[in-house]
């Protein structure tokens, strides 16, 4: 297992933080994610034999937040 944290903007209340939890949260091989909205960062522990940070990226971004 691996871990990345990414820097998400756009995320400020508690539907945000869901939304980029569940994109994520679906992908095969990711077991956590932490999402920290104060400090605008989402932190993944994932299998990178299954899964890469490209598809991270793209599930947030599809839920219209910026990956910076």
């Amino acid at each position: 297992m691996e871990k990345i944290t990414l820097n998400v903007e756009g995320m400020s209340c508690s539907h945000c933080e869901k939304a980029v939890k569940n994109a994520v949260g679906e992908l095969d091989g990711v077991a956590s994610v932490n999402v920290d909205l104060t400090g605008k960062t989402v932190v993944i522990e994932y299998d990178p034999d299954k899964v890469s940070p490209d598809k991270f990226k793209l599930a947030i971004e599809e839920e219209d937040f910026k990956v910076v």
